[in-house]
């Protein structure tokens, strides 16, 4: 198959797009500068130049595609509503150019506090999270003749080059001269990152219209495990602190640190076939990739 894919030269994109090319698909990934084109190229896919504010070049990647995966999303903590906003928008006009096809679209979603097992169906209007529009909206697709899937991430998706929460987590740590976690049992899902693209590869292949997949090894790492970890590779304390001094100390992540979360994958496992087989986190850190 043809697939375009959103995001393509970022953290979880760029795995996709080499377990796609591997798998013998053929990929155009959107790119909105020129060193995204360079990595996208050097991967071996094709580059379609646009961002997902520019729904013409989002139209022009559909029109030429047999599926789509979107990853692609704005981060930026300080413009929160507009991000979500542009991937609400992107996702709603894929699904009015993919009406009636049967083409597949797997989209990244998310878990932290908000579901536990594939069948969970949080009601987007009382969540933190704005995706979870998105989500419930791209489920819905499956009654317009389109083969959707939402990919729900464990919030560390993790991995050499990881620049996600673990990495702020470990500099953060560094920083402080201490090793925290919030005093609470704290646990956090977690997936290697080659293991989630091989998920997204297996939801555009053979996931039914209307599935939830989750892209979960370890169902809920306690995060006093995490710290003693770091503690131990930076020679530095251990310390529990309060949900104040996390603010403190991770800044922007330091809400999220609070948020207790066990999540399954055994309905994903069951359908598609999805058997994660590199690293789980703690193996990870214990490798000592996030402390070179």
């Amino acid at each position: 198959m043809r697939i375009f894919v959103t995001g393509a030269s970022g953290w979880i994109g760029s795995a996709v797009t080499a377990e796609l090319l591997a798998s013998g698909h053929q990929v155009v990934g959107l790119a909105r500068s020129d060193a995204s084109a360079d990595k996208i190229r050097a991967a071996g896919a094709e580059v379609l130049r646009g961002d997902l504010t520019d729904l013409d070049s989002l139209r022009a990647g559909v029109e030429g595609a047999d599926g789509v995966v979107h990853t692609g999303y704005n981060h930026d903590f300080s413009i929160m509503a507009q991000a979500a906003e542009a991937d609400f928008a992107a996702v709603k006009l894929f699904g009015d150019l993919l009406e009636g096809s049967d083409r597949p679209i797997a989209i990244a979603s998310g878990i932290l506090g908000a579901v536990s097992v594939e069948t969970d169906r949080p009601d987007p209007a009382t969540s933190w999270s704005p995706r979870l529009l998105t989500e419930h909206t791209l489920l819905g697709f499956a009654e317009r003749g389109i083969r959707s899937s939402a990919v729900r991430l464990a919030p560390t998706v993790h991995g050499e080059g990881d620049h996600g929460f673990m990495s702020v987590i470990v500099a953060s740590d560094r920083a402080a001269g201490k090793a925290a976690y919030v005093d609470a049992p704290i646990h956090w899902p977690a997936v290697h990152r080659l293991d989630a693209a091989h998920l997204f590869c297996l939801a555009i292949e053979k996931a039914p219209a209307g599935s939830v997949l989750h892209a979960i090894d370890d169902e809920g790492v306690l995060l006093s495990d995490v710290a003693e970890v770091i503690g131990r590779h930076l020679d530095l304390p251990v310390a529990a602190i309060s949900p104040e001094e996390a603010d403190e100390q991770f800044a922007w992540l330091g809400r999220f640190l609070g948020i207790d979360s066990v999540a399954s994958s055994t309905i994903t496992r069951e359908l598609v076939g999805w058997q994660p087989t590199h690293p789980n986190l703690l193996e990870d850190l214990e490798a000592g990739v996030y402390f070179r």
